[in-house]
């Protein structure tokens, strides 16, 4: 009931032509407005926050490849060490507080729960691979144990072992670099979804306002065209009517009213011609 009358209320307004069309035009530009601000909030929080977890992941992919680089680099010089003709019994130095600096910032930047378990297995080898090369001195001094044979077959499994796990973590961290590249394109057109529907809706208002205004305006003119034509060259009475309660429709009253007044006066003045026995003129 509520809304009845209140459609009632509003198809009882009197509206002007202009306000009619600033309405229209209005409610367009409202539309398209309130789509590309948000087209804009959508893509600007999208874009902020996966492009913090790519950077992200790509500096943890660069820190995981200093990992592997800085055991390799010592892998190789206890290897040099070992095949050195010379017999030297210093172990080659290892910057450990840097190795584990780079191993908390990854898990301080790694939110899964299963990337932490691989950051963890990287510090559980490297501990294992740590302790087992603090052994070169004393296989070295010792006359029963081989060098080489401790290297191949003790040392060099945990180092197969940590490089593995590194590899391990860099293979999830760049799997997660994809999956949120995939996640800001998919960002990305969702943002673009709010523009298309304005657009889309957009086209439809502008429809909608072609046919508002060839319906109330361009119909109802045409037709005060032809009834002025009619009545300029036929003589015919002037009967145009249509709806609408705008300046439009004053119009029309008044052109009605002016063209009846006009026949009446004519058919006067013929009836006085005709009573004085004059011929009727045309006007």
């Amino acid at each position: 009931m509520f809304f009845r009358s209140l459609r009632n209320k509003i198809m009882g307004m009197r509206l002007s032509m202009r306000a009619k069309i600033v309405f229209s035009l209005s409610s367009i530009g409202v539309v398209l407005l309130t789509s590309s601000v948000i087209t804009f909030v959508e893509y600007n929080t999208m874009s902020g926050y996966v492009s913090d977890l790519i950077a992200d992941n790509i500096n943890s992919i660069n820190v995981a490849q200093k990992l592997a680089t800085s055991s390799d680099s010592y892998n190789l010089e206890i290897l040099a060490v070992i095949g050195d003709d010379k017999g030297a019994t210093v172990l080659p130095d290892f910057d450990q507080q840097e190795f584990m600096a780079h191993c908390d910032s990854l898990r301080a930047k790694l939110k899964s729960v299963n990337m932490a378990h691989l950051a963890d297995s990287v510090e559980y080898s490297y501990s294992a691979y740590m302790l087992t090369s603090l052994e070169f001195k004393d296989v070295f001094l010792s006359n029963f144990i081989d060098t080489r044979e401790w290297y191949f077959n003790r040392l060099q499994p945990r180092y197969k072992r940590l490089h593995s796990d590194i590899d391990a973590l860099s293979t999830a961290i760049y799997n997660e670099l994809q999956r949120n590249s995939a996640t800001f394109e998919r960002g990305f057109y969702r943002s673009v979804i709010p523009g298309a529907v304005a657009v889309g809706v957009g086209l439809v208002l502008i429809i909608l306002l072609m046919f508002f205004i060839n319906s109330y305006y361009v119909s109802p003119i045409r037709k005060i065209v032809g009834g002025l034509d009619n009545y300029r060259s036929f003589n015919k009475k002037y009967n145009v009517t249509f709806d609408g309660n705008d300046e439009l429709n004053e119009i029309n009253t008044g052109i009605t009213e002016v063209t009846a007044e006009n026949q009446q006066m004519r058919q006067r003045v013929k009836a006085m011609r005709e009573r004085m026995g004059s011929n009727p003129v045309d006007e």
